[in-house]
């Protein structure tokens, strides 16, 4: 069901204060703390012995305390304390997931701790380089199963139906696709020449007139995606050559969590070439990115009860051609996992 050799998105990091913190990752129940040196534990969320929500209970110093009989749990999921007890009784655990901040994120590795390489998580050039402006985003439940949305993030041409208001226009209907599939991921890319700048984007564009606008989907496995944005001039679109001084520049990152089969909760932010220290920018610029990313959270959660329920057939269009190969791609890395996994058991048979 999910490619579990990954790192995934589990909180803001503001979200991770000084209490007990309660998410869901992959259908596991996850709680995260602060340590006292800042950093982030992330423990099974059920105490052993009744399983429990350790979310439940208190968090003392480093350790967290169950609340139904006060066994205690340091950040590694190991039983330091337990009440009434002569010794720590075998089996007093809870697992303990590898954590990281980057990019004010906290992710997890949901995979065997020993593969847990912070260099896996992907990379944002953009982040703390002068010539970028951030968009700090935010965060949103989506009622669906996380591939809808990476089918979403690999379909430019739904803006043109789903964001006739925002992030698109006549000029996105049907204008063809060019589809590239790599070791990482799947990405969509197109030109669109000598079009209306889309209502979204016109109030930060420092030139009037038409454009040539690229529109780049790139999804990453198993569940993050890099969306660039290019407005330019007409005439001045181009894959080579310097860019027109007033080229408009946005990038922007979006990470999916599963948190279950029919949950997915999306995590964003954009980089920007314009207004880099603008904070009203900033605070527009957010303002106007979750509007449209509500307008695909309904026809996501509708898409997902539709599917569930359907009585017929659904068929595919050429527009599903990069989120049918990613989705096939995402198979390939979930069937290797398991593979793996029955290898492992049968060795240790």
């Amino acid at each position: 069901m999910f490619v579990r050799n990954a790192w995934y998105v589990a909180a803001r990091s503001d979200e991770v204060g000084p209490g007990l913190h309660a998410t869901r990752l992959l259908g596991e129940a996850v709680v995260l703390y602060r340590q006292l040196d800042g950093s982030v534990a992330a423990l099974e969320d059920a105490c052993p012995h009744r399983k429990l929500p350790l979310s439940m209970g208190r968090l003392k110093g480093e350790h967290v305390e169950c609340g139904y009989h006060g066994l205690t749990f340091d950040g590694s999921g190991t039983c330091v304390r337990a009440p009434g007890n002569a010794r720590i009784p075998p089996g007093a655990r809870v697992q303990s997931y590898p954590a990281h901040e980057r990019y004010g994120l906290v992710w997890l590795w949901m995979g065997p701790p020993e593969h847990a390489d912070p260099a896996a998580i992907i990379e944002v050039p953009e982040w703390g380089d002068p010539a970028w402006g951030i968009n700090q985003g935010d965060a949103m439940t989506v009622d669906c199963h996380y591939l809808y949305v990476t089918d979403n993030l690999l379909d430019p041409s739904h803006v043109a139906w789903v964001h006739p208001s925002s992030f698109g226009n006549a000029a996105c209907e049907g204008e063809p696709l060019s589809t590239l599939e790599n070791g990482k991921g799947v990405t969509v890319s197109r030109w669109m020449r000598n079009v209306e700048v889309a209502p979204f984007y016109a109030r930060y564009v420092k030139f009037s007139g038409r454009c040539d606008r690229k529109q780049q989907y790139e999804v990453r496995f198993p569940s993050h995606a890099v969306i660039k944005a290019v407005f330019t001039p007409a005439g001045s679109g181009s894959e080579s050559g310097p860019m027109h001084p007033d080229v408009f520049l946005m990038n922007s990152y979006n990470f999916l969590t599963p948190v279950d089969e029919s949950t997915t909760r999306y995590y964003w932010f954009q980089a920007r070439n314009f207004d880099r220290s603008d904070a009203l920018v900033s605070e527009q610029f957010n303002e106007d990115v979750r509007h449209a990313f509500d307008e695909d959270r309904v026809i996501l959660a509708a898409v997902h009860a539709g599917m569930a329920n359907r009585r017929t057939p659904n068929i595919n269009l050429a527009l599903d051609a990069g989120p049918t190969r990613f989705r096939r791609g995402v198979q390939r890395l979930i069937d290797a996992e398991q593979h793996d996994n029955a290898e492992q058991s049968s060795f240790h048979i």
